[in-house]
């Protein structure tokens, strides 16, 4: 398929799907007169991208994700995968941790404000 059937089928803009392509986040088949050919695979590739986008991963991270896949799986690369994985994992557990204890004592706030209305009070 075309880019601009990919752009259509995964809702991604053509100037995303070409910036990764420069980041080395897509990798399209070239046919012999320059055009990408992309496939389902590529489809795939795109929801994921979104996927790990929305996780916060940046472009470069993702990148080294999805290059051993086309790299033969290189022992410097996968160690390399591994790493930046670990490490956005790290940083999730972190968010989420936070994101925790906000929840708590944004509750007890809410708690106690709720203590302070009197019977019969409208809120």
């Amino acid at each position: 398929m075309h880019i601009s059937e990919l752009a259509k089928k995964t809702g991604v803009s053509l100037r995303s799907l070409r910036y990764y392509e420069e980041k080395r986040s897509l990798n399209p088949e070239r046919l012999e007169n320059g055009y990408r050919k992309y496939s389902e695979i590529d489809v795939e590739q795109i929801r994921m991208i979104q996927l790990y986008l929305s996780m916060g991963l940046k472009t470069d991270e993702i990148a080294d994700l999805f290059r051993c896949n086309w790299n033969g799986n290189s022992e410097a690369c996968l160690h390399n995968g591994i790493r930046r994985g670990e490490q956005k994992l790290a940083e999730i557990r972190e968010q989420m941790d936070i994101l925790r204890k906000a929840e708590t004592q944004l509750m007890e706030v809410v708690a106690d404000l709720k203590s302070k209305i009197k019977p019969g009070d409208q809120l």
